[in-house]
C-alpha cells in the first residue's frame, strides 16, 4: 500500500480503487477530490475549518455498475467509519419504521467497535501474558502444571506478583504446551432474562439515544461467574479478551469515536431515488417528501443524541445512490438537492467492461472461481476465447432482461461451473480447461430460451 492512507492524493486514490472497480472513472475521480478535501480542510485554521462544508455526491447509474463498491473501497482507503444504509428503509416520523437519526447511531457503534479493536491490539501482547499467568495459576492448582520443566520453584510467579516478566510455565501456556489441557475457569456471565420488549420499531426503540433499556436491564442483573470446563487454548482467548477490555479506557474510546465520525465519517445513502417525489403530491409520495425532509437537517448539519453523548453530523460525508429509471434528481426537495452539488452519471457495462471485471481486479471473479477448485484440487484455466463467451452471454441477457450490472457475471458463473463444483471431489480429471466451446454447450440453450433464462440466468 502507499503512504498513510489518509494522505493519498486524488490521482493515488484513483489507483487504488482502479485495484478493485472497472471503469466509472468520473465517480471516481468525484470521491477521490470530496476525500482530498477533508484532509485540505483539517489543514486549515480551526475558524476556517468549521465554514467548509463537505460536497457530498450522487451517483446515478442502474444497479450493478459498481456505485456500492466505490463508497465501501473509498471508506477502507480513508480507514473511516463507513455506513451503507437503503433510503428506503427510512420512514417519515409519526410512521412505523426507521427513523433518519438511526444511521448516525448506527455509524457511531461502528466508529466505536473499530477504535476498541485498535485499543486491543495495542495491549493484546500485556493481557496474552497476564491471561497465561492466570492460567498457569490455575494449571498449579489443579496440579496438571509440568514440574519437570522450567524448574517451576524459582519460575512460577502468581498473577498478583507478576510485575509483567513472563515466567517459564507462562512461555509454555503461550508456546501452546498445554492447549489440550482441560481446566475449570469462572466466566463471567450476564443473567438477564428472556423479555420481549422489542418494539415493531426493534432495536430503534430500545436504542433511542441516551435511553437505553439494554443498558439498564442489563445493569439491574448484574454479571454473574459460571464455571466451565475449556481446553487451555479456549481459556486463554477468553481471559485475553477480559484483561485487554480491563485495559481500555472506554471513555477515550468514545471520544476518539466521535471525532472519527464527526470529522472523517461516511454514509453511503442507497436508493435515494425510491424516496424521490413524482409530484402528483398524494398516496406514499407524501411520506418519500417526509423522509427527505427528515434527512435534510441531518445532511445539513445537525447534533444527533447517541448513548455515547451528541454526534453533529455537520462533516460527515454524504454519498447518495440511485438508479433513477423512473424519477430524476431534480425530483428531490429542493433544499435536499442543494445538499448534493455533485453529480456524477455511472455508465452501463459494455462486453469489454465483463471482461476486464473477469480477471483485472486484485480478487477478481475468475481468480475467486479457480482458487475455490483449487481446494479440491481442480485446476480450472479459462481460455480467452471462454471469457469473451461469458462477458457476451451476461450482457445479452442484462439486454433482454433486467440489467442487473456486473452481478449477471455471478449468475452466469454460477451456472457455467454448476456440475463442475458439485462433482469437484469425485473427478479423476483434475485438470479442466474452459474454452469457448463448454461456455456454448452449457449456456447458449438457455440464453436462447427467454423463459428458460428469465428463471435460470
Amino acid at each position: 500500500m502507499v503512504e498513510s492512507k489518509k494522505t493519498l492524493t486524488p490521482r493515488e486514490i484513483v489507483d487504488e480503487l482502479n485495484r478493485y472497480i472497472i471503469g466509472q472513472d468520473d465517480a471516481k475521480k468525484a470521491v477521490a477530490v470530496a476525500l482530498r478535501n477533508r484532509w485540505r480542510r483539517q489543514q486549515l485554521p480551526q475558524e476556517m475549518q468549521d465554514d467548509i462544508i463537505p460536497k457530498n455526491i450522487i451517483m446515478m447509474g442502474p444497479t450493478g455498475v459498481g456505485k456500492t463498491e466505490i463508497a465501501r473501497r473509498l471508506a477502507k482507503l480513508a480507514q473511516s467509519p463507513f455506513y451503507k444504509v437503503e433510503a428506503s428503509k427510512f420512514t417519515e416520523v409519526g410512521y412505523v419504521g426507521r427513523d433518519v437519526e438511526s444511521m448516525i447511531r448506527d455509524l457511531m457503534e461502528i466508529a466505536i467497535g473499530m477504535v476498541k479493536q485498535e485499543e486491543r491490539a495495542k495491549v493484546e501482547l500485556k493481557a496474552k501474558k497476564m491471561a497465561a499467568s492466570k492460567i498457569v495459576d490455575i494449571l498449579k492448582k489443579e496440579g496438571k502444571l509440568d514440574s519437570t520443566s522450567n524448574n517451576l520453584d524459582s519460575f512460577y510467579v502468581s498473577p498478583e506478583n507478576n510485575n509483567g516478566n513472563t515466567t517459564g510455565a507462562e512461555e509454555d501456556v503461550l508456546d501452546g504446551k498445554y492447549d489440550d489441557v482441560w481446566i475449570s475457569l469462572n466466566v463471567e456471565i450476564q443473567a438477564i432474562p428472556m423479555m420481549n420488549i422489542m418494539g415493531p420499531q426493534g432495536n430503534d426503540m430500545m436504542d433511542h439515544g441516551d435511553f437505553n433499556i439494554m443498558d439498564i436491564v442489563g445493569n439491574m442483573f448484574p454479571k454473574q461467574k459460571k464455571q466451565k470446563k475449556l481446553r487451555v487454548k479456549d481459556a486463554i482467548r477468553i481471559l485475553t479478551t477480559e484483561e485487554s477490555g480491563k485495559m481500555i479506557d472506554m471513555e477515550s474510546v468514545q471520544r476518539e469515536a466521535r471525532k472519527r465520525v464527526e470529522q472523517n465519517g461516511i454514509i453511503f445513502l442507497d436508493e435515494i431515488d425510491k424516496i424521490a417525489s413524482s409530484g402528483k403530491g398524494h398516496g406514499p409520495d407524501v411520506s418519500r417528501e417526509g423522509v427527505q425532509r427528515d434527512i435534510l437537517p441531518i445532511v445539513e448539519g445537525s447534533s444527533v443524541n447517541t448513548k455515547y453523548g451528541m454526534v453533529k453530523t455537520d462533516h460527515i460525508l454524504f454519498i447518495a445512490a440511485g438508479a433513477f429509471h423512473m424519477t430524476k434528481p431534480s425530483d428531490l426537495i429542493p433544499e435536499l438537492q442543494g445538499r448534493f452539488p455533485i453529480r456524477v452519471e455511472l455508465q452501463s457495462l459494455t462486453t469489454d467492461d465483463f471482461i476486464r471485471i473477469l480477471k483485472e481486479p486484485q480478487n477478481s471473479l475468475i481468480k475467486q472461481y479457480t482458487e475455490m477448485m483449487k481446494t479440491e484440487g481442480v485446476y480450472l484455466t479459462f481460455e480467452e476465447s471462454a471469457l469473451l463467451a461469458i462477458s457476451e452471454i451476461a450482457f445479452e441477457v442484462n439486454l433482454k432482461m433486467e440489467n442487473i450490472g456486473a452481478r449477471r457475471l455471478h449468475t452466469v458463473l454460477e451456472k457455467l461451473l454448476e456440475e463442475l463444483s458439485f462433482s469437484a471431489s469425485d473427478l479423476e480429471e483434475k485438470n479442466i480447461t474452459i474454452d469457448e466451446s463448454y461456455v456454448k454447450t452449457v449456456l447458449s440453450s438457455i440464453v436462447q430460451n427467454q423463459d428458460l433464462s428469465r428463471y435460470v440466468l
